[in-house]
C-alpha cells in the first residue's frame, strides 16, 4: 500500500446504516470514560455531534438538551454529545452555559457526557465529518436502541439548529412502533391514529376486512388500515 493510500484509509469517513450495530468505542468525556454503546445497554441513546464549543447555535442546542434531560431520562433514554474539542474546552463552555438564560431556559446544568474527540476518531466512524469542514463535525443525531442498533439518523448543517420537538417525536415513535408492532403515518404525534402493518397473503386480506369492521379501525384499502391509539 502506498503512502498516499495509507493516508486515504486513515482519513476515511464511514457512514453507519440504519438497522446496523452502532460502532463501538471507548473515549473520555466530561463525565469520565465511557464504553459505547456497552455502558448504555438496556437504554435508548441519542448520540449527537455539534461543530464546536463556544459557538452560538451550539449553545442554544445544549441549553435545550440540558433543559430536556429529565424528559429523555423518563423515556429510558440517555444523551451523549460530541465535538472535536478538548475536555478543558468542554468544561469551560458547559460552565459558561450554566450562567445563561434563553427562551425560558434558565441557567441549565449539562449533566450528560460530552465526548472530547480531538483525533476525530468517533466523528469519522459515525460520518460526522462531511463536506462543510474537515476539522469540525456537522450536527448529526443517532437514535440507538437498547440492543445497540442504529434506528434513525439525522444530519443538519452547521447553520441550522435542530428541531427538538422532532427529536422527541422520533424517539416516541420508535418506542411506540417497537411496543405495539405498528407503523406511524405522516405527521404522527402521540395519541393520533397508527397504521396496522399490511397483510401479506390473500387469506390475511380477508381477515383484515373483517377486523376493520371494528369501531377502533378505519380501513381505507386492504393495505392501509388505521387504528385508534389507546
Amino acid at each position: 500500500m502506498t503512502e498516499q493510500n495509507v493516508e486515504n484509509v486513515e482519513n476515511a469517513v464511514n457512514f453507519p446504516l440504519i438497522g446496523t450495530k452502532a460502532p463501538e468505542f471507548k473515549i473520555n468525556t466530561t463525565q469520565g470514560m465511557i464504553n459505547f454503546p456497552e455502558d448504555f445497554k438496556g437504554k435508548w441513546v441519542i448520540l449527537f455531534s455539534h461543530p464546536s464549543d463556544f459557538t452560538p447555535v451550539c449553545t442554544t442546542e445544549f441549553m435545550t438538551f440540558a433543559s430536556m434531560h429529565d424528559e429523555f431520562n423518563a423515556l429510558n433514554t440517555e444523551l451523549v454529545g460530541l465535538s472535536i474539542d478538548s475536555i478543558f474546552s468542554h468544561l469551560a463552555w458547559l460552565n459558561a452555559i450554566g450562567n445563561y438564560s434563553w427562551e425560558g431556559i434558565d441557567k441549565p446544568e449539562v449533566k450528560f457526557p460530552l465526548i472530547a474527540d480531538l483525533k476525530m476518531e468517533v466523528a469519522k466512524m459515525y460520518g460526522m465529518v462531511q463536506g462543510e469542514s474537515d476539522i469540525t463535525a456537522v450536527r448529526a443525531v443517532f437514535f440507538i436502541d437498547p440492543e445497540g442498533m442504529i434506528r434513525t439518523i439525522l444530519y443538519y448543517p452547521a447553520s441550522l439548529g435542530r428541531n427538538f420537538a422532532e427529536i422527541k417525536r422520533i424517539l416516541l415513535g420508535l418506542q411506540k412502533s417497537d411496543k405495539d408492532g405498528v407503523a406511524l403515518p405522516a405527521n404522527w404525534e402521540p395519541g393520533k391514529d397508527v397504521i396496522v402493518p399490511p397483510p401479506g397473503t390473500c387469506p390475511a386480506v380477508k381477515e383484515r376486512k373483517e377486523l376493520a369492521k371494528g369501531e377502533e379501525y378505519e380501513m381505507k384499502d386492504w393495505y392501509l388500515t388505521f387504528k385508534k391509539d389507546k
